[in-house]
């Protein structure tokens, strides 16, 4: 059994998780029953039904974090919570009925009422950890796991000690395909044949949902930018104001400007094309970039849950992996991160070689090892 979600971050581990352990079952001739837990709201009840996988719903409540504790006891918070029981009593018949051999559970306020449930029914759970810090859900669920799988060495001395026996470092696994990309076919797929290819090419992303604060920081430094490389611009969210922007670009560079509403099936092409990336700083776009040791300049989401995002950048950039740009971020701020990597290649060379030391392309494995182990007993 599978419960998380909400969020990408939460729900695509799980997901590859899934994946992994079926084609491991597969090659020993076995099967995998697998049901996945989570709420109609979130990211995780359209992924699960269109991977074929069993899907329930229980209730939850979202907590509204905040520093002050009287609004921590908010109307809103006080409701939610009070929605917790319920679906631990939901999830609970759900397990008894399911009976699974192990419980994975990968964040998201959903994990709680079912990660609670499979202790009252002496499930073993298994509890997987994205970010450095663990995330409320799993901190909750932490003296009730049977192992807890972390992303990153630097977790261990944050854990309480009394479940630090419990811990394995496994990675955050990431879409096999992530590692497979070419880049001759991202020039072929987006019609790249404006750029220069003797230039280094910088991939700009905010995510699935964009990001304002990166595009309008991009758009500033874009003249610059494009007077030494070429760059890939995924952009969903005001796609149509920087297409009016990149319009009046001049004829000589406007050509080395890829403006992209959403970038899917080509991802690890153009990732593979990417000499640098400038992207925020969520879990799992730290694995996949640290895997394939790409040198990036992070701009992380301020709003984060707990401000991971920052403290995911800080810890890369603390070990020369990266470069961490936080809070209200300029264009010159860009320029002076991103100019030094674009005409040092020997100095890129080097962030990726320190990048990869910290990415885990074998997370997956790692995670379906600490399962099958925790399901055996």
């Amino acid at each position: 059994m599978v419960t998380g979600g909400g969020t990408g971050g939460h729900t695509y581990p799980a997901l590859t998780a899934i994946r992994t352990l079926q084609n491991r079952l597969a090659a020993e001739g076995k099967a995998l029953d697998v049901l996945w837990i989570g709420t109609a709201e979130g990211l995780e009840a359209r992924i699960a039904p269109a991977e074929g996988i069993a899907f329930a719903t229980v209730a939850t409540g979202k907590i509204r974090r905040s520093s002050n504790p009287l609004k921590m006891m908010s109307a809103a918070n006080v409701r939610d919570m009070a929605r917790v029981p319920l679906g631990v009593a939901q999830a609970r018949k759900i397990i008894s009925s399911f009976e699974p051999d192990v419980v994975l559970a990968t964040g998201g306020y959903v994990a709680v009422p079912a990660g609670l449930a499979a202790r009252m029914c002496r499930r073993p759970l298994v509890l997987h950890e994205q970010t450095v810090r663990l995330g409320l859900a799993n901190r909750k669920l932490a003296g009730s796991a049977t192992r807890i799988a972390v992303s990153s060495e630097s977790t261990l001395p944050l854990l309480p000690q009394e479940v630090r026996g419990a811990a394995v470092v496994t990675g955050n696994p990431i879409r096999p395909e992530v590692l497979t990309g070419q880049a001759d076919k991202a020039v072929q797929a987006l019609g790249l044949h404006g750029f220069d290819r003797r230039l280094p090419t910088v991939y700009v992303t905010g995510g699935a949902q964009g990001s304002q604060q990166i595009n309008g920081v991009v758009r500033d430094a874009l003249p610059w930018l494009l007077e030494r490389a070429n760059v890939i611009h995924q952009c969903p969210d005001n796609v149509g104001e920087l297409r009016q922007y990149a319009a009046a670009l001049p004829a000589g560079s406007a050509g080395r400007y890829h403006l992209a509403g959403f970038v899917g099936p080509e991802l690890p092409d153009v990732l593979a094309l990417a000499d640098v990336v400038v992207s925020r700083s969520g879990a799992g776009t730290l694995a996949e970039l640290t895997a394939l040791g790409k040198p990036v300049v992070f701009i992380p989401l301020a709003s984060s849950a707990g401000n991971e995002q920052a403290h995911n950048a800080r810890h890369l950039e603390e070990s020369g992996a990266a470069i961490a740009l936080l809070g209200d971020v300029t264009a010159d701020q860009l320029r002076d991160a991103v100019g030094p990597l674009l005409a040092d290649p020997a100095g890129r060379d080097e962030m990726a070689r320190r990048a990869r030391a910290h990415g885990r392309p074998d997370a997956a494995d790692r995670l379906v090892d600490v399962i099958l182990s925790a399901a055996s007993g």
